[in-house]
């Protein structure tokens, strides 16, 4: 380790580390502390398995291997907060993170503030090169990702609560009605697809790449509660004509009548929301939906999904400014609240399924050693979403980012666009 001055890029650095640190506290704020280790299903991780394991991105990666001297707070912790790195030895299964009674959550903290407080002094005294500052982002990148989640892993424990318990107290606000619903046209033609800045991104979405596109038509913005009841009353989980054959296979095998949070007594339609139990607001963008369900609701309609480069296609045609959702902190508010008021909103709102399975781009460059295995080991049997949600970090809203999921998943904000 080198002594250097301390410069306003390690400054820079350095706040934002801090910054970003502190959102994944802010968020876990509210809870109370057996709300911690709550893992309902194998899908969603206990809030302390997500601060612990955010903290041990930084320290496996980053000080353990360039900060001479560095001693790990508890080596055992490796164990209980390695997630699915193969290339980092053995883990706790994912289906037991909910078992962690120990460590406790004050040693948690204490893990990461220990972290925290030997990285900045790190920062502080290294010269950093391109490998040291690329693991770095990755780390901030990967801590807010793991923000997401815990916004959606804590409202489904919330949710499949008998209590329903409030996150989040905020008053009830009436949304403008939904602009009307229109389609965008875009031409037959070459497009490029696939990140061609100079900023981050993460490795699935390079490397740039032409697609040729027939004609075809978007909606101007995603689908509403509105529309969608419009389906179940119609009969949409009740006709098979609407689903894939595994889609129909789940809904039988659930029972389902509705989304997820969504539930009916007498002649009124309600959905928990980090605010507790609320009727049902028909003017917001549908949320929680899987690919099933899009899918079978883009059939009733007599249509489809779009595919994921025609979503991109036409995101950076309509709307070529980065537009973003707003931070976690400044909304407090955990639904959808950038409302369709404009022509077309294509960023921000809710994550769009497409019609495309999660595959790599033409000559995609896996990140070298462990960090490849952050995407591209992943792309098998999942679908691509668009578009970024309320609860996504406004710094990771993008045209080119790709989230994906398996098609029976639907805790994160996740909604419909259609296409024809």
């Amino acid at each position: 380790m080198t002594s250097i001055e301390k410069t306003p890029i390690h400054t820079a650095l350095i706040l934002r580390y801090e910054n970003i640190r502190a959102q994944s506290l802010a968020i876990c704020q509210p809870l109370q502390e057996v709300d911690y280790l709550a893992q309902p299903v194998v899908f969603v991780s206990p809030p302390k398995w997500h601060l612990g394991h955010t903290t041990w991105f930084f320290e496996n990666f980053i000080l353990q291997v360039f900060a001479t001297g560095y001693q790990p707070f508890n080596p055992s912790l490796h164990y209980c907060f390695n997630s699915y790195y193969e290339s980092q030895g053995p883990r706790i299964l994912r289906s037991k993170r909910g078992n962690l009674i120990r460590p406790s959550l004050e040693e948690v903290l204490a893990y990461r503030k220990h972290v925290d407080q030997h990285l900045t002094a790190w920062l502080c005294e290294s010269v950093l090169d391109g490998e040291v500052l690329q693991l770095l982002e990755v780390g901030l990148q990967h801590e807010q990702q793991h923000q997401e989640l815990l916004v959606t892993d804590i409202k489904y424990s919330y949710g499949h609560n008998p209590l329903y318990p409030v996150y989040c107290e905020r008053k009830p606000e009436q949304p403008p009605a939904p602009a009307s619903l229109r389609f965008l046209d875009m031409a037959e033609g070459i497009y490029n697809i696939g990140y061609q800045g100079t900023g981050f991104c993460w490795d699935n979405e390079l490397s740039a790449h032409k697609v040729y596109l027939h004609d075809y038509a978007i909606a101007n913005r995603t689908v509403t509660n509105g529309e969608y009841l419009e389906f179940i009353e119609n009969g949409g989980y009740s006709h098979f004509e609407y689903w894939l054959e595994e889609g129909w296979a789940w809904v039988k095998q659930q029972e389902l009548k509705a989304p997820m949070y969504w539930f009916r007594e007498n002649d009124t339609w309600f959905h928990y929301t980090l605010s507790g139990i609320r009727p049902l607001d028909l003017n917001l963008p549908l949320t929680h939906i899987n690919y099933y369900e899009a899918d079978a609701y883009a059939r009733f309609r007599e249509m489809r999904l779009p595919t994921e480069q025609e979503w991109e296609a036409a995101c950076l045609y309509y709307q070529p400014e980065a537009s973003t959702s707003s931070n976690l902190l400044e909304s407090g508010l955990w639904h959808p609240t950038s409302v369709h008021t404009g022509d077309f909103q294509f960023l921000g709102n809710v994550w769009e399924w497409t019609g495309s399975a999660y595959l790599p781009y033409p000559s995609y460059p896996r990140f070298k050693g462990a960090l490849g295995e952050y995407n591209g080991k992943f792309m098998v049997n999942q679908m691509v979403l668009r578009g970024g949600s309320c609860a996504t970090p406004r710094e990771h809203i993008r045209p080119t980012y790709r989230n994906f999921f398996h098609a029976d998943e639907g805790w994160q904000f996740t909604g419909i666009r259609l296409a024809q």
